[in-house]
């Protein structure tokens, strides 16, 4: 028996790892995904992470703040973090600086490498983020779904799912001040209609009407709840010479639909021949409404002139109507850029929106940037820190107005991915982080894009069958006031 028991030790002994350090380099340490040096939640999921094969073998690192330290050995090529216990370190971290070293087997030795810094914030995130998974191609867009992630664990559900409704496209979500139970989206295609969510109660509605361009399209929530911003586009896509395909409005309008007594609110301000409008958004206090708007064209020969400004018109939730006025507060096209996707921060001082070259719809363009206005001072604040030599397109601001989540290709130039970054009062942003991963081979394994990113403040019930039945019953039409 001590003969055996002895023989378990000796194995115990030459199987375990050795976690002494031989050298330290003042180099940096390269991590996928890169988590060096940023601004994070104290409740967001563990950051798991790799090393670069070129800097070794990855074998542990070691967490500090406040004297404290904790050590985490690498396991299947990563280091991940026990959710549990990252849990309780992060609250503990909250408002502090916590340095990290990772020490690689390269060579023989265990290298240490240049510690770098995680600032916990005190402000949360919102717990849960909400999106679009489809085909990074235009080939394929009858398998898609809308899903939700848990941002505190890696726990993905979805909200609804297309082989459910006969493989339709379903798209345009979007939440009522991030609200789970109050949110709209579409069905297009077989079972079309669009999904209104208010607590209890479910609608399935026909949007289109005689007055109007089209069926609802891109949607934005009145913080009241009782009213819904629309654009109502003629959207068509064409091949294009540089990237895989450029997607295009023949004509739009915004329009704002009531709630309650189901009818469109119009204004010839926001539905001219003369201008295509779309891409609506309303203030925090809902006051105003924002929206993009760009002299019309002859599509497509002028897609490469087509540039779109911000504007904005003011709105009065009393008596359901428009103003008298429109108001361009950022003209984009005076330097030779097209702006989309306005986003106002929950305070009201920020508005975010996306700027390329030309056109309105940058998912597609290389050169589309996030772009950040100050609305106090009238200009424009730099975020540098956001953007990449790749595509940034969708986002969104969380409830406290401290994170955004945004979109982007920057990791290969294919797959959208999600990303988050904290932004200060004065908007100032910091690096960005990119969506945590339970393994870090999950980003290679997922071959969908991730569209439309919108904070959510609570888990999103699945209601795929109820909206089933109601889509086969038909919809329910809307008028025009």
């Amino acid at each position: 028996m001590k003969k055996w028991l002895l023989f378990i030790a000796l194995c115990l002994t030459a199987c375990s790892r050795d976690n002494s350090i031989d050298m330290t380099m003042d180099e940096a340490v390269r991590l996928f995904p890169d988590y060096t040096d940023i601004t994070v939640p104290y409740n967001i999921a563990p950051l798991n992470f790799s090393v670069s094969p070129e800097q070794g073998e990855v074998r542990f690192a070691v967490l500090e703040v406040d004297g404290e330290s904790w050590q985490v050995e690498a396991s299947d090529g990563q280091i991940a973090f026990p959710v549990k216990k990252w849990r309780e370190w992060m609250g503990r971290a909250k408002g502090k600086t916590v340095k990290v070293t990772v020490v690689c087997r390269k060579e023989g030795q265990n290298v240490a490498y240049r510690p770098y810094s995680l600032s916990v914030a005190e402000e949360p995130i919102d717990r849960y983020v909400a999106y679009r998974l489809i085909e990074p191609g235009y080939e394929v867009w009858n398998q898609m779904g809308i899903y939700q992630r848990d941002l505190e664990s890696f726990e993905q559900t979805p909200i609804i799912e297309n082989k459910i409704t006969e493989n339709n496209c379903v798209n345009c979500h979007s939440f009522c001040n991030r609200n789970p139970e109050q949110y709209v989206f579409h069905m297009r295609a077989s079972l079309g209609g669009t999904v209104l969510k208010e607590g209890d109660g479910l609608e399935f509605l026909d949007t289109k009407t005689k007055q109007t361009l089209s069926s609802f399209t891109y949607p934005y929530w009145h913080p009241s709840g009782r009213f819904i911003a629309f654009s109502i586009n003629k959207t068509t896509q064409g091949f294009h010479p540089t990237q895989r395909v450029e997607v295009y409005d023949m004509a739009s309008d915004v329009i704002v639909y009531d709630v309650k007594n189901r009818t469109v609110l119009a204004s010839p301000l926001t539905g001219s021949v003369q201008s295509f409008e779309t891409f609506p958004s309303f203030s925090s206090d809902g006051k105003r409404l924002y929206f993009c708007s760009a002299p019309a064209k002859e599509m497509p020969d002028s897609i490469p002139e087509l540039r779109y400004n911000l504007c904005s018109i003011s709105f009065d939730a009393e008596s359901g109507t428009l103003g008298n006025r429109v108001d361009t507060l950022f003209y984009a096209d005076r330097e030779g850029r097209s702006f989309s996707f306005p986003r106002v921060s929950p305070d009201g001082r920020f508005l975010m929106g996306t700027v390329s070259a030309y056109g309105t719809f940058p998912i597609w363009h290389k050169d589309a940037d996030l772009c950040l206005i100050d609305l106090n001072e009238k200009k424009e604040v730099s975020l540098a820190r956001l953007n990449s030599p790749d595509t940034e397109s969708y986002h969104a601001w969380s409830s406290n107005g401290r994170w955004v989540v945004f979109s982007s290709r920057r990791l290969d130039g294919l797959y959208t991915r999600l990303f988050f970054a904290y932004v200060s009062d004065s908007g100032e942003a910091g690096k960005p982080f990119l969506l945590p991963l339970s393994h870090v081979s999950e980003n290679a394994a997922c071959m969908k894009s991730f569209n439309i990113p919108e904070f959510v403040t609570g888990e999103v019930k699945n209601e795929s069958r109820t909206i089933r039945k109601l889509a086969e019953r038909g919809a329910i039409g809307v008028s025009v006031k």
